[in-house]
């Protein structure tokens, strides 16, 4: 009886601690989601108002039109929506929640126990790129229950575009949230970046109706490039090489930018 207490006392601690981190990462994943949740205006900004903006192109859209290379109206900005929702959490959300945590002196505090301020960044991204798929999803089905849209043809070039256009977004907040002091100059930097990326995105002008020399730099810039490569997955076509790797360049070089840079107080 007393080696087996020996022995439980000795593996009691190793059959804590694997749970501890599991546990820390679910619950910061759980409260940041509150967080968000409380916080509707960002919610209706980068949920709602995609969804809004796709039931009114939906009632003005008329079937294929010569102007949009031969596609409906809605069928044109979907892609452009589903780019909105990933810019709106990644640009306007993430850099403002991390800068604001790092100037409370929260990510430092953090830092100083067990559970690390890794974890919280972790937390951050994994909150906001659910958000993002899970509006991307409704939009998806929105647009075709309603508005006969079909789902993505090409499946997998589609999933590939979505993740690397998630990936270069999610790079460059964590950037913006690296070189911005305080929560409300990231704030700001987040929406002056995010404005000029969703007109070459072709929120304003879609990309068909660009001039050629605009087009050109549309396709050269991360949403430009994510909206080419997940409109060639909706209507059955490989997103391009090159805007495939533009994404992929984008979300490397931001990365590495945020990884050296970043600051935990």
């Amino acid at each position: 009886m007393t080696e087996h207490l020996m022995a439980s006392r000795v593996s009691e601690p190793t059959i804590r601690r694997s749970p501890v981190a599991h546990s820390a990462f679910g619950n910061l994943v759980r409260t940041e989601t509150l967080l968000l949740v409380r916080e509707i205006v960002p919610l209706l900004w980068g949920v709602g108002f995609p969804m809004t903006l796709l039931a009114v192109m939906g009632s003005f859209s008329h079937g294929p039109d010569k102007s949009l290379d031969g596609f409906s109206l809605v069928a044109t900005y979907e892609p452009i929506l589903i780019a909105f929702t990933i810019a709106t959490f990644a640009l306007q959300g993430l850099p403002t929640v991390l800068a604001g945590y790092r100037e409370r002196g929260i990510l430092r505090r953090l830092n100083a126990t067990p559970v690390g301020a890794g974890r919280l960044l972790a937390a951050q991204l994994t909150v906001n790129l659910t958000i993002a798929l899970i509006s991307t999803v409704g939009i998806l089905i929105v647009g075709d229950a309603a508005f006969g849209v079909p789902l993505p043809c090409q499946p997998a070039g589609f999933a590939l575009a979505l993740l690397l256009a998630g990936a270069a977004m999610l790079s460059l907040g964590l950037f913006i949230a690296s070189v911005a002091r305080t929560g409300r100059v990231a704030g700001a930097v987040g929406t002056m970046v995010f404005l000029p990326l969703m007109f070459f995105a072709g929120l304003w002008m879609p990309q068909a109706t660009m001039p050629a020399g605009l087009s050109s730099v549309s396709g050269h810039t991360p949403l430009g490039a994510a909206v080419a490569a997940l409109h060639a997955g909706m209507i059955g076509q490989w997103p391009s090489a090159s805007g495939l790797a533009a994404l992929a360049g984008y979300a490397v070089v931001f990365g590495l930018l945020a990884w050296r840079l970043f600051r935990w107080e």
